[in-house]
């Protein structure tokens, strides 16, 4: 199956937010609910599954979780609550979900939001429109369609790397020459070009290219030996302790030793 993506051009996104209307009104995701430490209003939360941040130069870059091919969250999911489908989103069920908010921790983007107020809570974060591209109620995601300067549209990824590089190609003077999502944490499914750097808009230098489940799978292969080691050390010390329980019953009791004499006996300091 062809793997999907969006790429995000900043320098044609104006900061209409009808991305984040259309989003809104699909979902049905009500009305913002921004927490205290929020650092911004309009910042990501469990009802507004995409934002714009503002880049330098004021320029707005959208916000969402990225979609990462081998995706970190799915890694540290204990329940597989989180997967990468074969389409390109990274997907969720919340169903299986327990709560343990390891996905949050693990996201190298911080994109993904929890519902704190629930009773019910559930990991919220942009779906790619999967469920509804799969269903075929949608041709396309909902922020892109709804997109009025094509900022942000909807394809094959190799396909809109290819439209990236070509822009930047074509406008050295314009952008930047880096498509951001190429290569970070081993490549995402929400890819940007821009004019400006994008590190205020959550594409942090210190990401690298190495995915992040890398480490956590080779961590992960150890455990099966480290609960083998304990387990067997943990056999070794109650067959040592139950042999000598056992030989300790086949000798019988110890004999008693012999008690020093009684000092009350000793006359040699008696008078005359």
């Amino acid at each position: 199956m062809k793997s999907m993506a969006i790429l995000t051009d900043v320098t044609l996104c104006i900061g209409c937010e009808e991305c984040v209307a259309a989003c809104d009104a699909t979902y049905q995701t009500g009305p913002d609910a921004p927490f205290k430490w929020q650092n911004d209003p309009n910042d990501l939360s469990s009802t507004r599954w995409t934002t714009l941040a503002e880049a330098p130069n004021g320029r707005f870059a959208r916000l969402q979780c990225r979609h990462c091919l081998d995706p970190a969250c799915a890694a540290a999911c204990p329940v597989g609550a989180l997967a990468r489908t074969d389409e390109g989103a990274v997907a969720y069920d919340p169903d299986i979900c327990m709560g343990c908010r390891y996905c949050l921790v693990a996201c190298p983007f911080a994109m993904t939001r929890y519902e704190w107020s629930s009773a019910a809570p559930r990991v919220r974060k942009c779906l790619l429109c999967y469920p509804k591209l799969k269903a075929g109620e949608l041709q396309q995601p909902a922020c892109t369609h709804a997109c009025p300067t094509g900022a942000t549209i909807f394809g094959e990824r190799d396909g809109l790397l290819a439209e990236a590089k070509k822009r930047i190609r074509e406008k050295p003077h314009v952008y930047i020459d880096h498509v951001w999502g190429e290569t970070e944490v081993g490549g995402t499914s929400v890819l940007y070009i821009s004019d400006v750097d994008l590190d205020a808009a959550g594409w942090p230098s210190r990401l690298g290219d190495r995915a992040r489940p890398l480490l956590a799978r080779k961590v992960l292969h150890t455990v099966p030996y480290t609960f083998g080691g304990v387990a067997a050390l943990m056999y070794g010390v109650h067959w040592t302790y139950e042999r000598r329980r056992k030989v300790a019953a086949a000798e019988g009791p110890a004999p008693p030793t012999d008690l020093p004499e009684d000092s009350s006996h000793d006359t040699s300091g008696e008078t005359s």
